[in-house]
C-alpha cells in the first residue's frame, strides 16, 4: 500500500460461494505433517501483507513478525531441548519440538501491545490473535496448509529468551505453513446455536 492508497474508496462486500465454502471447510493441519513445499519468498510478503489487514483499535500494529525458516527453527529446537527436560512431562515436551522443524516456514506472532494508550492491552492481545487467524486464511488463500500452535516453549521464562521478545511481548502463535499430502480429517465443531443467546 503507498500514500496514494489512503482514503481510496475499496470494493463493498459481495456474496462469494467459494469464500463460505473455504470458511465451512477451514481446517488447521498437524505441524508435524506439513512438508515441502512452502510459500516462496515473494508469497511469504504476501501472506504477512494479507495477515496484517486484520481488526486493529486505534491503527497501533500491536504485533509483529519473525519469519522463521528451517535453519533458525532447527537452532531453536537444540536450544529448547534442555529446557524441555524440565518440564512436567519431558518426553512430551522433547515430542513437540517437532512442530517447529518440520515445516518449510513458520511465522513467529509476537503481540506487542503499546502500553498506556486509550486502547485497552486486552484488545491490542485480541488484535494479535486476529492476526494469527488471517495469517492462516492468507496462507489457505495461495493453496497451503497451515497450523496456529503454542505449546509449552511459548510460555516459558527461559524458553522465550530465545525468541527475542522486548519487556511486555507475548508470543501470540507460531504459524507453521507447508503442503500436506493428505488432506486432514474433520474435527468436533461446535453448536452454535448451544453458545448463542438471541436478544430483540
Amino acid at each position: 500500500m503507498t500514500e496514494a492508497d489512503l482514503g481510496a474508496a475499496l470494493p463493498l462486500p459481495v456474496p462469494s460461494a467459494e469464500l463460505q465454502d473455504r470458511l465451512a471447510r477451514r481446517r488447521s493441519a498437524p505441524a508435524q505433517s506439513l512438508t515441502a513445499p512452502g510459500p516462496s519468498r515473494p508469497q511469504i510478503e504476501q501472506i504477512l501483507t494479507l495477515g496484517a489487514r486484520t481488526p486493529d483499535h486505534g491503527k497501533l500494529f500491536p504485533w509483529r513478525f519473525v519469519v522463521l525458516g528451517p535453519q533458525s527453527r532447527a537452532g531453536l529446537a537444540a536450544a529448547l531441548a534442555p529446557l524441555a527436560e524440565r518440564q512436567p512431562d519431558p518426553g512430551k515436551a522433547a515430542k513437540v519440538l517437532s512442530k517447529l522443524t518440520a515445516p518449510p516456514l513458520s511465522v513467529l506472532v509476537i503481540s506487542a501491545p503499546v502500553t498506556g494508550h486509550k486502547v485497552p492491552v486486552w484488545e491490542q492481545e485480541l488484535s494479535a490473535g486476529a492476526v494469527c487467524m488471517n495469517l492462516e486464511h492468507a496462507a489457505n488463500a495461495l493453496g497451503y496448509a497451515a497450523s496456529w500452535i503454542t505449546d509449552w516453549y511459548s510460555y516459558d521464562p527461559e524458553a522465550l529468551a530465545l525468541f527475542g521478545l522486548d519487556d511486555g511481548e507475548r508470543v501470540a502463535g507460531f504459524i507453521h505453513i507447508g503442503t500436506v499430502a493428505e488432506a486432514p480429517l474433520e474435527r468436533t465443531r461446535p453448536d452454535p446455536a448451544v453458545l448463542t443467546t438471541w436478544r430483540d
